[in-house]
């Protein structure tokens, strides 16, 4: 009972002790609802803040013009504008003075100077409202593009010839033109702190790998470099091994073999002013892989890939035997050969790896000096050059005849890959097998070579092994490697892709 008694006594306490506390007013219907946190309002942009952006730009162009809606301000690059359009939608409204002419335009609503500017410079024009305090954007960039002819670094004899260009929109749509279906997506980035050049990543959606498309996305937005020139600029940037001489993602500037690449499940990457795209992921052996290879018969292509993988190994290993060979294993070449050899060097002063290094280095002259010269006359120099050249070393004693013959031939094998970064990386890793060949023949040949599989063994190309389908092997994936099967047999897409659908369909 005393329990009872005390938990009574407690329970009056407490609701005094409440009844004595000041008890919350209602809020009266009157009052103003809790007011919610807005976004900071924007200050209107001034003209005379985008005048003084603009100053000193020869091409800028500020016009006023007094219509019934008021006084407005026509604000363009002229270099970056088509004057056509410019008179025909936006001059000849204004100076007509047509009524509510300025509603037909895009209103800038919370834009703030910098969007206005960008607007400006990427070849919009914009309009000023002086009584509404308003801009209005038309959209006028017309810059001069390049017509589409074929393709120099990737001609062939069968297949289409138009070749993309340096205008972003025109590359777009030779793709576009091919895959007419919802699925193919493209996403545009502006990339380049200082050069805002455009890009833009195509793929389709439901072939396309979703880890390899985040993992390349986020690659792209992680970017802070200051201006693309080209397309092979971002490969490097994205690229899983900088430090490489290998391409690690394929590179053309062929529609037909883009759009193959996207019905295969990988990644197109195409940018402004660049007539080039960038294919990932793409792995070593695709290098010696051309367009025309799937236009000829399974025969034709089958021979001319072994040919290009052979030369690629031939022209890496060619002058390096030469140093082997007469430095250190004379054995290993026939009697006869040996003694013709010595002959032709009999008034050679230098050891064959010097023999060897001056000769490559002036046909590297050669090239470089011939591809930085005009068409015409890069192509005479070339020849010109080489047999001058070539004749008064031998005549010289500087080099044998031998060696002239051997040069000429591996220089002609590098050019046999269809990737022009492929055949450079080609001629880099030569020197090193020369140098491994001078120092210790064939011993540093084998090092070297064991040196590069275990090289491209850990090379890898957007996360996928770079050797791929050799190792790790995909069977299927042979069947379109060095020997190319029949089309007939070809009905999966790569491993290298990554597809989200393996088997293409068939009727």
């Amino acid at each position: 009972m005393k329990i009872w008694k005390r938990a009574r006594q407690v329970v009056v306490e407490s609701k005094n002790k409440l009844s004595s506390q000041p008890q919350p007013q209602p809020q009266s219907q009157s009052q103003s609802p809790t007011p919610t946190p807005t976004q900071p309002e924007l200050k209107p942009v001034s003209l005379a803040s985008i005048k003084d952006e603009l100053k000193d730009i020869d091409d800028a162009v500020f016009k006023d013009y007094q219509t019934k809606e008021g006084l407005v301000t026509v604000v363009y690059l002229s270099t970056l504008i088509d004057p056509l359009i410019l008179h025909k939608a936006i001059i000849l409204p204004l100076v007509n003075d047509q009524g509510e002419v300025l509603k037909s335009f895009d209103a800038m609503e919370g834009w703030n100077k910098q969007k206005i500017l960008m607007s400006i410079v990427n070849g919009n024009t914009v309009i000023y409202h002086h009584d509404k305090l308003q801009y209005l954007k038309a959209q006028t960039f017309s810059p001069p593009v390049r017509a589409i002819s074929s393709s120099e670094m990737e001609s062939s004899v069968i297949g289409p010839q138009d070749a993309f260009t340096e205008s972003l929109n025109t590359n777009l749509s030779l793709i576009k033109r091919r895959i007419q279906q919802t699925g193919l997506k493209s996403k545009e980035y502006t990339i380049g702190t200082e050069t805002n050049t455009k890009i833009s990543v195509m793929y389709i959606e439901h072939l396309v790998n979703d880890e390899n498309l985040q993992r390349i996305q986020d690659r792209i937005e992680k970017l802070d470099y200051t201006g693309f020139l080209d397309i092979t600029m971002l490969k490097q940037l994205v690229e899983d091994n900088p430090f490489s001489p290998f391409p690690q993602y394929g590179a053309t500037s062929r529609p037909d073999v883009a759009v193959g690449s996207l019905l295969d499940g990988r990644i197109v990457i195409a940018m402004e002013n660049s007539q080039t795209v960038m294919v990932c992921p793409s792995s070593f052996i695709e290098m010696f892989n051309s367009s025309e290879d799937f236009y000829n018969r399974w025969t034709t292509a089958t021979l001319l890939r072994i040919l290009r993988f052979t030369g690629f190994f031939i022209t890496i290993m060619l002058t390096p035997m030469y140093i082997s060979a007469l430095s250190y294993h004379p054995g290993i070449l026939p009697f006869e050969l040996l003694i013709m050899i010595q002959e032709s060097r009999s008034r050679v002063p230098f050891p064959p790896v010097i023999e060897v290094l001056f000769i490559e280095l002036v046909i590297e002259i050669l090239r470089e000096a011939g591809s930085r010269m005009p068409t015409k006359i890069g192509q005479t120099i070339g020849i010109v050059g080489g047999i001058v050249i070539g004749t008064a070393a031998v005549e010289a004693g500087l080099v044998s005849n031998t060696l002239i013959v051997l040069v000429a031939v591996s220089a002609l094998l590098s050019f046999l890959m269809p990737n022009f970064l492929m055949s450079n990386a080609s001629r880099f890793v030569r020197y090193i097998f020369i140098l491994a060949a001078g120092l210790f023949g064939l011993l540093g040949q084998m090092l070297a070579l064991a040196w590069l599989f275990n090289h491209l063994l850990n090379l890898t190309s957007l996360g996928t092994p770079y050797m791929t389908p050799v190792i790790p092997r995909s069977w299927s994936d042979l069947r379109d490697s060095i020997v190319r099967f029949p089309l007939a047999f070809l009905q999966k897409r790569t491993g290298m892709s990554r597809a989200k659908k393996v088997n293409k369909p068939t009727k």
